[in-house]
């Protein structure tokens, strides 16, 4: 549902070592009758498997695959989030201290190669919803994680989440929006208001996947815009940006420079996987 985002509170340091730039927990929902007492306590009953080796249980990733694929820790540009060497001072790689792009800062869960392509590509054009909780669930753990191991590098958590927004051709066709769909349990996670029409996607565009590197840019240009009911809502603010896949960044900066030029302080990308350069 749409939350009227609050006005930005000073900054405090969490106990997990990000600072919350303005987050404000959400009411307290009510509690639920007996029915969602009871239902709730059906999922965890039902028969499961492992989205990525098909062990039998209870959880859509097994304990032994977490540990293999969700836990080792790169030292990422806090930027863009590409992988870095390992030794170096530098918070930035390259390419972004070259051409800064206008989003501040990007938090990934994993680099998008097998089998973590698998969950992103069964979510999104596999239509498996119920993978989404765990895409925000690693999300989530990312945003734990120092993006330098090793440093004092702390990053703020936005005061407000939204998802980047699909076309209505392709939301028709597809019958949802992956990026909404990650973005809702991420919100709950990360006790942040969400809004779900912050954005708005002015054309439609060419899958970005189907398209050259340097054609991609081109190819967002002026696709997004803030509604009229929303142009003021983001002026101040920090804003978090939820997408499935990073690839060459151009959709996100895209969003960003939108956000920006409504007045937006600052704009974090929340994305579950990140493209590695070829």
């Amino acid at each position: 549902m749409d939350v009227k985002p609050p006005k930005p509170a000073p900054a405090k340091t969490a106990a997990a070592g990000y600072r919350r730039a303005g987050a404000v927990a959400p009411k307290k929902p009510a509690e639920p009758g007996w029915i969602g007492r009871m239902l709730a306590r059906v999922p965890p009953l039902l028969p499961s498997s492992c989205a990525l080796c098909g062990a039998p249980g209870r959880e859509n990733l097994c304990t032994p695959c977490h540990k293999r694929f969700y836990t080792r820790q790169h030292r990422r540009c806090i930027q863009c989030a590409l992988p870095m060497p390992v030794t170096g001072k530098e918070l930035r790689c390259g390419a972004c201290l070259k051409d800064r792009p206008a989003f501040d800062a990007t938090i990934v869960a994993t680099d998008y190669f097998a089998p973590s392509d698998h969950l992103a590509l069964a979510l999104k054009f596999g239509g498996d919803l119920r993978l989404a909780p765990l895409l925000a669930r690693l999300i989530f753990d990312a945003t734990l994680r120092n993006p330098v191991p090793g440093s004092e590098v702390r990053l703020a958590m936005p005061a407000l989440l939204a998802p980047v927004p699909l076309g209505l051709a392709r939301l028709q066709e597809r019958g949802f929006n992956q990026a909404l769909e990650i973005a809702r349990p991420l919100s709950r996670l990360l006790e942040i208001p969400l809004h779900t029409q912050l954005l708005e996607r002015k054309k439609e565009t060419q899958a970005q996947s189907a398209l050259p590197v340097a054609a991609r840019a081109r190819n967002m240009r002026s696709a997004f815009a803030l509604p009229f009911s929303a142009m003021d809502q983001v002026r101040g603010l920090h804003v978090g940006i939820v997408d499935d896949v990073m690839t060459t960044g151009a959709t996100l900066n895209e969003v960003a420079i939108v956000l920006k030029r409504h007045g937006a302080r600052r704009v974090t990308n929340l994305v579950f996987a990140r493209t590695l350069p070829t």
